[in-house]
C-alpha cells in the first residue's frame, strides 16, 4: 500500500515537473479545446453561478483557488453535480467535509497539461496514477483518443475540454463527477 501511495505521487511529481515550459506542445495536445486566461486565477475565471464554483465556496476553497498555486483541477460539468444525491452539495455545515473531501480529489499540484498526462499514460504503458490534493489517486488512461479518469470508487470522467490556463494553474473540464471512495459512501 506504501508503495503504491509513494509511486502516485511519484507519478504526480514527474507530471508536474515536467510541466509546459513549451507552450505549444500544450496547444497541439489540447487543440481547438484549450483556452487562455492568461489574466484571471482560477477562482476567477470558472462561471461564478456554476455548481463547482458553488462547491468551492461552500467548501471554503475558493480563496484557495484564487491564490497563487499552481493548481490542475478537473471541473466537473453542471449536470455532473445535478446527478449528485439531492442536497449533497447544499452549502450547509454538515455537508463541509464531504464537499471538500470530493472537491480536492479532483486537484492535482502544479500545472499539468493534457500533453503532460497523455506524456505519463505513455510513459506508464496505458495507465498514469495522478495524486490528489485530498490524498486519493486517480487513474488516468486513454479511450477513443481521449484522456478517461477513474477514481477510486471506480467512476469514470473523460476530459471533455482540453484544458483551460489560469494565472495560478490549468482547469480540465470533465463530463462526471469524480470523488474519493469514502465520500461515496
Amino acid at each position: 500500500m506504501k508503495k503504491a501511495i509513494a509511486l502516485a505521487l511519484a507519478a504526480t511529481m514527474v507530471i508536474a515537473t515536467a510541466c509546459s515550459d513549451d507552450q505549444e506542445r500544450g496547444n497541439k495536445a489540447a487543440g481547438a479545446d484549450s483556452k487562455v486566461e492568461a489574466n484571471k486565477t482560477i477562482a476567477a475565471g470558472l462561471e461564478p453561478n456554476g455548481r463547482f464554483m458553488a462547491a468551492a465556496k461552500a467548501a471554503g476553497l475558493a480563496e484557495t483557488l484564487a491564490g497563487p498555486g499552481p493548481y490542475t483541477v478537473f471541473v466537473p460539468a453542471d449536470q455532473a453535480f445535478a446527478a449528485a444525491p439531492a442536497g449533497s452539495f447544499d452549502a450547509k455545515p454538515e455537508n463541509r467535509a464531504r464537499i471538500t473531501a470530493t472537491l480536492t480529489n479532483l486537484i492535482l499540484p502544479g500545472t499539468v497539461l493534457a500533453a503532460d498526462i497523455d506524456k505519463a499514460i505513455d510513459q506508464g504503458k496505458g495507465k498514469a496514477l495522478l495524486a490528489t490534493m485530498g490524498g486519493g489517486t486517480l487513474t488516468a488512461t486513454k479511450q477513443d483518443g481521449r484522456i478517461l479518469l477513474v477514481d477510486a470508487a471506480g467512476n469514470r470522467a473523460t476530459v471533455s475540454q482540453a484544458y483551460q490556463q489560469f494565472t495560478n494553474g490549468v482547469v480540465h473540464q470533465v463530463d462526471a463527477l469524480l470523488s474519493p471512495a469514502a465520500a461515496r459512501k
